[in-house]
């Protein structure tokens, strides 16, 4: 499934008034993606109603809507700055030159309000809560369904539907603090909740009961979706005010007491959370994005919050919302080459105002290089690295205006030799007629080891597996064959079931070194094919043993070649030179041999190569029959041999 971009549908008419600009279709399409956004589509109200193929509204019905144009604007996932109306017109005023970016700043009451958490009870269900405050808020009806819907899109969004961060707000002068926050037992909670349907509106509920009902009920399938977070929990999680009544019940819905209208002037809020992190973005979100509906625009007051134990102690106290302006430093050498720019950092500086990252200012490094330390306010959380730096001045300077040049150096693009020889292997093992799988990198400890006989060694584990089955990398491609094997009983072994696999496994290597690093293990690329039916087929795999080698031009050693049958025609075969191999049998007495025990006694052999690089012979691979402890321990009833090569050695130095 494709993940969509959030997509914002406004008013033009009401974006424009925003802007203080006009513009038509195609200018303001040119006007987006110079910003950086998508215009994706021009419609109104009456037109989704008729494109619509599940509508079942009249023809007059339809011709009642709203015929106004609306504007579905395709927005980066991680400018949540930008899914609201008054965002999004403002970063646009910004970036045209029209406006300076707004100081957001936090006023200082004459008595700081206070949320009071139950850290022994909340901790249970969601631990976290942040608040803030907006004074003097004047809505009307734009703004009110505005506001609601940067909720919605912030639920859909980073708040993973709520199940990260929930959204309450409140009307202030209808309750009263100090607020508090605790996690109570369901049949304890009596609440009003907010209308849903018109049958219960007014109606008080127990918290289980209102789960229930919101599970249940036809006119409630935009709550249905978000019962399930809290409805398994002893406790469900409570916001209350100083007379203990309940104003919501995160994450599902807010109390018919505290509800906004047009008519609220002090609006609280209060987001609730299981990532603190998320919660503080959220939060500064929401009140960065309406405050300038305040008297004093781009004001909020803060809440602070604290954190008490079972005895009443408090244990923590932070002020929130955060607003961080926090400062991050990019190279003027590492943006412009970025980039494919040339731009002086004195003009940086001036393009940083129009992204909202200024005032930005010129510093120095250890080394002495230029870098660019920019401002980056509470609206941009997505700035978290000098590539996100060098992005915005790319769009503040223009794409377009990006001029295009022939590259300084020329490369040629081409397959990796170890590659390339797997694709050729692949042809040639298909065309005898194994059919190629491809499983999974992780297994279990049982499956890479106990169940082939082999000595528990080291490997690359995982300290936090989701299962048995994904506890280390693999460091042998023969389970996951004979796990396929096991997964397809059904199939006829009647003639022999033939499966190959060429891929990685990874050993673990404390000497291997990645880009002046030492990863402490490398990958080896590996063949691994196992023949199954009424019969071992030894002969079969000891055959592809044979063909591969011939594939990659390695002739057998004399000795070796006079067993062939083939007499004269090995005098014409095609060989490097200085390159031959031979098979011994793989000794498995007093457990010399940690593959020996894999194979049945006496059935077993090691592939030996000889190349001009070293001179003397080298173990690559093993093949044999299956020992039939190994194929009881994944449940394969035939006879089975199996051959598994290391390709790297095959290549040319």
């Amino acid at each position: 499934k494709t993940a969509k971009m959030p997509t914002l549908a406004v008013n033009r008419d009401d974006l424009f008034a925003h802007i203080g600009r006009t513009y038509d279709d195609v200018a303001f399409d040119e006007l987006c993606f110079e910003f950086g956004v998508e215009l994706d589509e021009i419609t109104s109200e009456r037109e989704e109603a008729l494109k619509s193929s599940t509508s079942k509204l009249s023809k007059k019905q339809i011709e009642a809507l709203d015929a106004s144009v609306i504007y579905k604007i395709d927005v980066p996932a991680n400018r949540y700055d930008l899914l609201c109306i008054e965002g999004l017109s403002r970063s646009l005023k910004i970036f045209l030159g029209d406006m300076d970016a707004p100081v957001y700043t936090k006023t200082a009451p004459d008595r700081m309000v206070t949320m009071t958490v139950q850290a022994d009870a909340t901790s249970t269900v969601r631990p976290y809560v942040v608040c803030a405050i907006l004074r003097d808020v004047t809505f009307t009806p734009e703004r009110y369904a505005s506001f609601i819907d940067l909720q919605d899109q912030l639920h859909r969004n980073l708040c993973r539907q709520r199940t990260l961060v929930a959204i309450g707000t409140h009307d202030l002068d209808a309750v009263s603090g100090p607020f508090h926050y605790d996690a109570r037992c369901p049949d304890d909670i009596e609440f009003v909740p907010l209308k849903s349907s018109d049958d219960t509106a007014g109606q008080a509920f127990t918290g289980r009961t209102l789960l229930q009902h919101y599970a249940t009920h036809p006119d409630c399938k935009h709550l249905k979706p978000y019962v399930p977070i809290i409805q398994d929990s002893p406790l469900y999680p409570v916001v209350l005010d100083n007379e203990d009544t309940v104003m919501s019940l995160p994450p599902i819905i807010n109390g018919d007491k505290s509800k906004i209208t047009l008519g609220t002037t002090n609006v609280f809020v209060e987001c609730t959370a299981t990532d603190l992190t998320k919660a503080n973005i959220v939060l500064d979100t929401v009140v960065t994005m309406f405050s300038e509906y305040c008297a004093q625009p781009y004001t909020v007051e803060p809440v602070r919050v604290d954190y008490v134990d079972s005895a009443g102690a408090t244990t923590n106290s932070h002020v929130t919302p955060a607003l961080p302006v926090r400062r991050v430093q990019a190279g003027v050498d590492f943006i412009n080459s970025l980039i494919g720019i040339n731009e002086p950092a004195a003009n940086m500086i001036e393009l940083c105002n129009k992204i909202q990252l200024g005032p930005a200012s010129l510093v120095e490094d250890v080394g002495g290089k230029q870098m660019l330390e920019v401002s980056v306010p509470p609206t941009r959380s997505d700035i978290l690295h000098p590539v996100d730096v060098a992005e915005d001045v790319g769009i503040a300077y223009g794409y377009n205006n990006i001029v295009k040049r022939v590259p300084a150096t020329n490369t040629v693009g081409g397959e990796q030799p170890l590659n390339k020889l797997g694709d050729l292997l692949r042809d040639e093992i298909g065309r005898a007629g194994y059919t190629e799988v491809l499983t999974h990198g992780l297994c279990s400890i049982r499956d890479n080891f106990t169940a082939l006989r082999r000595p528990v060694t080291a490997a690359v584990s995982l300290s936090n597996p989701a299962n048995v089955e994904y506890e280390v990398v693999r460091t042998s491609l023969l389970p996951g064959l004979l796990k396929t094997l096991q997964h397809n009983k059904s199939a006829s072994f009647a003639s022999g079931f033939k499966i190959f696999e060429i891929s990685d496994v990874v050993l673990p290597d404390d000497q291997n070194v990645i880009t002046e690093t030492i990863v402490g293990a490398r990958n080896e690329r590996r063949l691994c094919a196992v023949y199954a039916g009424p019969t071992s087929g030894f002969e079969t795999i000891h055959g592809l043993v044979d063909r591969v080698l011939t594939l990659t031009e390695v002739a057998p050693e004399s000795e070796y070649g006079a067993n062939s049958t083939k007499g004269d025609e090995e005098k014409f075969r095609v060989a490097r030179e200085g390159w031959c191999y031979t098979i011994r049998e793989l000794d498995g007495a007093n457990g010399q041999d940690a593959d020996a025990g894999t194979y049945f006694p006496g059935r077993a052999a090691e592939i030996l190569l000889t190349s001009p690089e070293g001179g003397e012979r080298v173990r690559i691979g093993t093949f044999g029959i299956l020992h039939p402890e190994v194929l009881g321990a994944f449940d394969v009833g035939y006879p089975a041999s199996c051959l598994e090569i290391n390709l790297e050695p095959l290549m040319q130095k």
